[in-house]
């Protein structure tokens, strides 16, 4: 793996069986967090580059389940940002994954499905839920592994923001990442790792909660399409109503994107003006 040269790769591989075996055994599903990924001036590097709040190239998804932002055009990152993500998805990355978890034949998705760069504001947050588990392009492709870098220079615990973890019975938390800078979390995608921060951040205005997302896939003959199941915590109360509604209309358009081409822009404008006239109403 010496090819890389922005991951610090001896701390990546030190003891990797060991870590396997964690990665494997971690409650309530498949995880492990990294700490120091990067090295420190491609961090450094990383989080001057991280494109600034109002930059114009971030698409919203704001709606019932979620209100953050992604940039999924490496071609409009920074030098940096852009080498790191070419880095993640290398022979020698994907190897270490595949070490890692124990998953072989692993592909990255340059495409960014999902992926890209990620900023949540204050007052932001994503609900509970499990993610969607083909490719959207490459159908028979199968969502395997999720890996997020945060790229915050400071975070406060209380501004909130924890990635929170919850078992497959929606009953309580299994376990919160930090989403401090240098960190990476890994895990397994399946239809129950439910994971989010679906508290309103607390962070000042002028800070957004900051992240690199990479999704790794196999090719099998068959694959189901599931979209993003969000789901309620038990003390959600009414609001279990309209989690419930909002993912059954981002189902539809997940639909729609797969067959009909429909855009990310315009099933997040649809989804937000059912949000609003929810408000309203």
């Amino acid at each position: 793996m010496t090819a890389l040269s922005l991951i610090d790769v001896d701390s990546l591989t030190a003891d990797l069986d060991a870590t396997a075996a964690r990665y494997a055994a971690a409650p309530p599903y498949p995880h492990i967090v990294i700490d120091d990924v990067l090295t420190p001036s491609a961090f450094a590097a990383a989080v001057e580059e991280f494109p600034g709040i109002r930059d114009p190239f971030w698409r919203g998804y704001l709606h019932v389940n979620e209100t953050k932002y992604s940039n999924t055009l490496p071609d409009t990152w920074g030098s940096t940002l852009t080498a790191v993500a070419k880095e993640f998805v290398s022979p020698e990355f994907v190897a270490y994954l595949e070490r890692l978890t124990g998953i072989e034949g692993l592909i990255p998705d340059w495409s960014m499905d999902g992926g890209g760069l990620h900023q949540t504001l204050r007052g932001g947050h994503l609900n509970i839920h499990a993610d969607f588990s083909t490719h959207h392009t490459h159908e028979n492709w199968a969502r395997r592994v999720n890996i997020l870098l945060y790229l915050n220079e400071e975070w406060q615990q209380e501004w909130g923001g924890q990635l929170e973890l919850w078992d497959r019975d929606m009953t309580a938390v299994q376990g919160t990442v930090t989403p401090q800078g240098n960190r990476m979390f890994v895990f397994t995608t399946s239809h129950d790792s439910f994971h989010g921060h679906p508290d309103p951040l607390r962070c000042p205005e002028d800070v957004a909660r900051r992240s690199m997302a990479l999704y790794y896939f196999t090719q099998e003959e068959r694959t189901v399409r599931r979209a993003t199941n969000y789901q309620a915590r038990p003390e959600d109360g009414a609001r279990k109503v309209v989690i419930w509604a909002d993912k059954k209309a981002v189902d539809l358009f997940d639909r729609a994107k797969r067959r009909l081409g429909v855009t990310d822009e315009t099933a997040q404008r649809w989804l937000a003006r059912v949000d609003r006239l929810r408000r309203r109403g």
